[in-house]
């Protein structure tokens, strides 16, 4: 029951922090999308970098139980999904966690999406023996493989190099990306002026 209350809390508060930082408005979406405000994808790439820093570094330091780790399997169908995800969150100015956010926050037209997804999913239930048949779904690239080899997992690498140091690393460049990118990368149209955030 504890860990029931520790994820709901957690959750809420993950929430809380995408609603705040404008991830739950496709409004803010559409401007990142389309380049012209990167403070949100600043703040993900930030984070993106911060999160493989504390991991990796705490796996360096034995604070993270290496055995946790998930490595999903790389597969032909992943890569199409992604495309499919991608350009359905650039349509609807949602990704399900952010969907769900801003359902919770009040705004209709996520409830919408969130049927939606919950639909898509049942479809692929439906006809997952399909998809598993045409061999879009067989492991490519080693199946779940990571770049570097992590201490302790029972993922193979691609690479010889160390994973703990390597995840340090992309999560340090990561980082640099995040302050080192502009505000925008394409003026706003002339004409329209740009709202303040």
């Amino acid at each position: 029951m504890t860990s029931l209350i520790l994820a709901l809390v957690i959750g809420a508060a993950f929430g809380a922090v995408l609603d705040r930082v404008g991830a739950s408005n496709p409004d803010l979406i559409g401007k990142m999308l389309n380049l012209t405000n990167l403070n949100l994808a600043k703040t993900i790439i930030l984070a993106i970098g911060v999160g493989s820093i504390l991991m990796f570094g705490g796996q360096m330091l034995g604070l993270v139980d290496v055995g946790h780790m998930s490595v999903k399997s790389a597969y032909i169908g992943v890569i199409l999904g992604g495309v499919l995800l991608g350009a359905g969150w650039a349509a609807a100015g949602y990704c399900p966690g952010t969907g769900v956010v801003a359902a919770a926050s009040g705004r209709k037209d996520a409830l919408f999406f969130i049927a939606g997804g919950l639909l898509g999913a049942a479809a692929y239930m439906v006809t997952y023996p399909m998809w598993e048949a045409s061999g879009l779904l067989d492991p490519v690239l080693g199946g779940s493989v990571t770049l570097g080899k992590v201490p302790g997992s029972e993922y193979d690498a691609l690479t010889g190099l160390p994973g703990d140091i390597l995840g340090i690393c992309i999560g340090l460049a990561f980082v640099a990306v995040a302050f080192a990118l502009p505000e925008r990368l394409v003026a706003t149209p002339s004409g329209r002026q740009q709202p303040a955030e």
